[in-house]
């Protein structure tokens, strides 16, 4: 008489997260005092979200803050650099230039920046919500028909 074995179930395992690059740690440090900041993996390099708002990315060590066109002035005057990469078609230039050397520094010293990137990444959020869509006005009933006799 053969006997069935019963193999018991190993209980699921979770998988810890990896710890963030020192860099990108760094950056999550500079960034806490606005808000919950969560990164993501994306294209080889990271993607900073604080209060799942999307306002920074990392390629090749270097930090990259939203801007937009009230902001682009500060960020040139401070000798930054936009965040530039090569597609076939060329070289393209997304709305995001480099965080100032000095900022890197402290929290303190990138709040400024930071929030510049915060209000930034809010009016593109802004731009893109979807436009409130008008309510149809009701349907006349239809006329009765008239009887002849």
């Amino acid at each position: 008489m053969a006997s069935a074995t019963k193999t018991a179930k190993k209980p699921a395992q979770k998988t810890a997260k990896k710890a963030d690059p020192p860099f990108v740690s760094h950056c999550v440090e500079l960034l806490a005092p606005l808000g919950s900041v969560r990164t993501r993996r994306m294209f080889g390099g990271w993607g900073l979200y604080v209060d799942e708002l999307f306002l920074a990315l990392i390629a090749n060590e270097r930090l990259f803050l939203k801007v937009n066109a009230h902001s682009r002035a500060a960020f040139e005057a401070a000798a930054c650099e936009p965040f530039v990469y090569d597609a076939k078609t060329g070289s393209i230039a997304l709305g995001y230039w480099s965080a100032p050397a000095d900022a890197l520094e402290s929290a303190t010293q990138m709040q400024p920046w930071a929030r510049m990137a915060q209000q930034a990444a809010l009016s593109a959020q802004a731009a893109k919500a979807k436009p409130v869509r008008r309510v149809a006005k009701p349907l006349r009933p239809p006329r009765a028909k008239a009887t002849t006799k």
